[in-house]
């Protein structure tokens, strides 16, 4: 337990990502015996322990959104196409939401009669 206290007090060590900004990597060795683990170390002597890098997809997603200040002056068509899609995505889903009210529609057309007339008066609220 001695041992377990002092390596998690190791000098040096930087448990939060906002420490390692500003910072040079000196080295990123991987860890012996865990696959895809890594230690990265910094040139100034401080150090973190990583985990394998492939993240989901929501979580590169989001990465991609927050550091678009920081990465789209250098990656300006790789912006661009990722925002075409994310405008396909976005339409797709409104569709698929279309489709799903719908369908629920026509589902309960016969168990509830008076749906139709309902669905008449919302429309002309509209008009």
């Amino acid at each position: 337990m001695e041992k377990v206290a002092f390596t998690q007090q190791f000098p040096g060590l930087l448990r939060d990502w906002k420490s390692f900004e500003g910072k040079a990597i000196q080295a990123v060795i991987p860890l012996t015996g865990k696959p895809g683990t890594a230690v990265i170390v910094c040139r100034d002597a401080t150090f973190t322990v990583v985990p394998t890098l492939s993240p989901d997809p929501w979580t590169l997603g989001q990465a991609i959104v927050d550091a678009r200040a920081q990465l789209e002056p250098a990656h300006r068509a790789a912006y661009a196409e990722y925002d075409r899609l994310v405008g396909k995505d976005k339409e797709a889903l409104r569709i698929a939401r279309l489709e799903k009210i719908l369908g629920a529609i026509r589902n309960n057309l016969e168990q509830i009669p008076e749906l139709k007339e309902r669905l008449k008066e919302l429309v002309k609220e509209w008009k």
